[in-house]
């Protein structure tokens, strides 16, 4: 057996048990609260305002590998993913030490607001894999592969850091 079939297999068993396990802790730490610390109130616009960092570095790597620009589109998707880490730290400190805000909108627009919720909330957890498999098959040398599953990755991690910043605006006048 080849050793790089034998790291991807290693990397195959981290990416399961990381695509698991995130969106696990994550809704686990939402029921804990961190008691006598003060709510994180400043937090939302900082790790929306990350989304959006993100949302803009993914569009400018596909530009840069598009170009043929390789070490810059490796540069600002490692960025991606340290912001995206970095967004989700954030996002649960904040909601272990907040209430979820309900959203206070009425009509359409609520059902809007919702449905993009939702399909974030699904997608930030589909995303996970996709983004651990682009990258090893990166890293691994597979490029052939790294760009076919990119395409499926990208458009998907793009939506969850677009309406991420969408979702912080529409419920942001009900903080």
């Amino acid at each position: 057996m080849s050793q790089m079939v034998k790291s991807t297999k290693k990397y195959n068993v981290w990416i399961w048990i990381l695509s698991i396990a995130i969106p696990v802790a994550v809704a686990i730490l939402f029921t804990v609260r961190i008691p006598g610390v003060e709510r994180l109130g400043f937090l939302p616009p900082i790790y929306a305002t990350i989304n959006g960092i993100t949302a803009v570095l993914l569009v400018l790597a596909v530009i840069q590998i598009k170009k043929g620009n390789r070490k810059t589109h490796e540069a600002l998707m490692k960025t991606s993913i340290v912001l995206s880490a970095l967004f989700l730290i954030m996002y649960v400190a904040y909601h272990m030490t907040s209430n979820s805000t309900p959203y206070g909108g009425e009509g359409a627009i609520r059902y809007v607001y919702f449905f993009i919720l939702i399909s974030h909330i699904i997608l930030s957890i589909t995303v996970i894999p996709f983004v651990l498999i682009t990258y090893v098959r990166a890293i691994s040398g597979q490029f052939y592969k790294h760009k076919k599953i990119a395409r499926i990755t990208f458009p998907i991690w793009l939506y969850v850091a677009v309406t991420g910043v969408i979702v912080y605006f529409m419920i942001a006048p009900y903080y």
